[in-house]
């Protein structure tokens, strides 16, 4: 037994070791950048932009790889089936890990077992928008008239299940009203009707609807923050009415599962580098994301509390994906 011991000591020494000298390596070439969206989108952005910084420091190119359908989930599934050798990493984010596997049928992927996290690079946030011809100019005043006409106000969303949809019935749950849902084919129609006053209210995301809130096109009620935004201080929260309120958008690299946690903690380390650089952040700031650098822990407790958010919403909801 002692003999056995020693041996599986060596062996763990042994695969210790060589994982080190493994990720002093890597990368020893290219490293594939899947982003489940098309030119343009926010991770599409931030992959281009990261990617080039950490293939400078790195010795290797990061070469963007669009695969965009499905909500994200081709992408996200080609991510998932690959090696798991550090030199494929995709753009995963909120609406594709934390939402559609509840409200889409047949996901081809565990958002939380398939994946490794590697980096949280930003969030965004929502914002509580109105037609300006409501009465209510604050969140106290639209949860009364919400109450007291109940199932009279015509929610926006961008369709059923989709993450517009689940942060509207998030703020249900907490405040506990009833309302009429109209859901559109796309985030353009439903901002369009909301601005043209066929319906009355929606949560939008904050960068998307703010030209419309400064031309006077939209009314900002709050933001869907527990806290106040670094860059936008004046903008009252919806959690200074509602305690405990926040639905947003989360963007970060992951990993095919059993990527050696050698190679996680490389491309982690590069990746907040890259963040850290005052024109990287400056052009992820001006996209309206708060920027991150964290652990990789801390992206794998945001996306495990993310998906159990809105998994109770789905149920409470009784949502039968789709």
């Amino acid at each position: 037994m002692t003999q056995f011991i020693r041996i599986v000591s060596m062996l763990i020494a042994c695969a210790c070791v060589m994982g080190a000298a493994l990720a002093q390596k890597y990368p020893t070439r290219s490293v594939r950048v899947l982003v489940p969206q098309l030119p343009g989108d926010p991770c599409d952005t931030f992959g281009r932009l990261l990617g080039q910084r950490m293939g400078e420091r790195l010795g290797q190119q990061f070469i963007v790889d669009n695969r965009p359908g499905a909500s994200g989930t081709i992408g996200l599934a080609l991510a998932a089936k690959a090696p798991a050798d550090g030199y494929t990493i995709a753009c995963g984010q909120g609406g594709n890990m934390s939402v559609i596997p509840h409200t889409m049928k047949n996901v081809p992927y565990d958002a939380l077992k398939d994946f490794a996290p590697v980096a949280l690079i930003a969030t965004n946030y929502l914002a509580l928008v109105v037609h300006p011809s409501t009465p209510f100019k604050n969140v106290a005043e639209f949860i009364k008239y919400l109450k007291a006409n109940p199932g009279k106000v015509a929610f926006a969303s961008n369709g059923e299940g989709a993450f517009v949809h689940m942060a509207t019935e998030l703020f249900r749950s907490h405040v506990g009203f009833t309302y009429l849902h109209v859901p559109f084919k796309g985030v353009p129609q439903m901002a369009q009707e909301l601005m043209s006053g066929r319906v009355d209210a929606a949560f939008g995301s904050f960068t998307g609807m703010y030209p419309f809130i400064t031309s006077g096109r939209v009314r900002l009620l709050g933001i869907a923050k527990e806290t106040r935004a670094p860059n936008y201080p004046d903008l009252p929260t919806i959690a200074e009415t509602v305690p405990g309120f926040s639905s947003g958008g989360w963007f970060g690299f992951v990993a095919p599962a059993n990527v050696p946690k050698d190679i996680i903690a490389v491309l982690n380390r590069e990746a907040n580098a890259a963040m850290k650089l005052p024109d990287v952040r400056a052009k992820l700031e001006a996209l309206g994301l708060e920027v991150w650098t964290e652990s990789p822990e801390y992206l794998a407790n945001l996306m495990k509390s993310e998906y159990d958010k809105y998994a109770k919403v789905a149920r409470d909801i009784g949502l039968v994906p789709k």
